[in-house]
């Protein structure tokens, strides 16, 4: 594992982080509740929440200018964001809120694959695991939700580029201020996404929202997207892309009772998923106590030695 801030930036983060993943748990409920496809629906997300980035930089007086080369990698990056936001809400639209997000939970699993590999460290046994849990429990509910097939399929992709955006992140926050990584990385989504749109002639009737999506598109732009993207970025600065990928997994716990306080989701589980769920949940919250006492052991092992 790479090392980590202070104990005392840590926990400041870890608290950040987690109001972060419950503002992140209404944007499954916003994603259905809005009308319009998801290819459109991202394109009205990013717009948005890049303006109020925009109008915030104007308003503060900041310097938001980065180099060419820089300027590239944001954009790039932000194709990975606009295609994760994409899947999760068409997942949302093929399936319910619960089930895409529990698929979204193997960006756990998908991030001990990619990290090592893309910032050259060891692996993990201990994230291998967990994975290994996940992806059990996913299967579980690929076996009985096979009603859901193609939504959990766009679930499961969905979390691989979330996966790759977060690792990249970690990288790019340790030389970039968050607000600037968020506003490129955002824009750059808004671009990739006018051009598919574009090509696919897909500014037609069903890109027009109603009164009440105006109004859901707004939140899901300005807090659900602007705001909680620059703190989710912010908090890489201290903490690893795995052990951020493992809190964004409580994502479902918050999003799953907030869809059925609106939808009432949970009466059309079955009990397959709720064993799977019940396994990634599980595996999620018991990840960080057992690597505390992995830490412990070790720290004992080497005062002996």
């Amino acid at each position: 594992m790479e090392p980590e801030g202070t104990s005392k930036t840590v926990n400041k983060n870890l608290l950040l982080l987690h109001g972060t993943v419950i503002i992140w748990g209404f944007t499954g409920t916003l994603g259905k509740l809005i009308t319009i496809p998801a290819t459109g629906l991202v394109w009205y997300r990013v717009l948005i929440a890049s303006v109020s980035l925009l109008l915030y930089f104007i308003a503060v007086k900041k310097d938001f200018r980065v180099s060419k080369i820089t300027l590239l990698k944001f954009v790039t990056n932000g194709a990975l964001v606009g295609a994760h936001w994409i899947l999760f809400f068409a997942s949302i639209k093929l399936s319910t809120v619960a089930v895409t997000l529990v698929c979204l939970s193997s960006i756990t699993l998908f991030t001990a694959i990619f990290e090592p590999v893309i910032n050259k460290k060891r692996i993990s046994r201990l994230e291998i695991l967990a994975g290994v849990l996940i992806i059990t429990g996913i299967i579980l509910i690929f076996k009985f939700e096979t009603h859901y097939t193609n939504g959990i399929i766009a679930g499961l992709l969905s979390a691989v580029f979330a996966s790759l955006f977060a690792i990249i992140n970690s990288k790019l926050v340790k030389q970039h201020q968050a607000p600037v990584i968020a506003f490129y990385e955002l824009s750059g989504a808004f671009l990739w996404i006018t051009i598919y749109l574009f090509a696919s002639s897909g500014f037609n009737q069903t890109m027009v929202p109603d009164t009440a999506d105006i109004g859901y598109l707004f939140l899901l732009g300005t807090i659900c997207t602007s705001l909680a993207y620059v703190a989710g970025v912010y908090v890489m600065r201290d903490l690893s892309a795995f052990r951020v990928a493992l809190i964004t997994n409580l994502e479902p716990v918050y999003g799953i009772l907030i869809a059925f306080f609106f939808f009432g989701d949970l009466n059309k589980m079955t009990a397959g998923f709720w064993a799977g769920a019940v396994i990634i949940l599980s595996t999620i919250l018991l990840y960080p106590v057992t690597q505390k006492q992995l830490n412990k052991r070790r720290q004992r092992r080497i005062a002996k030695a």
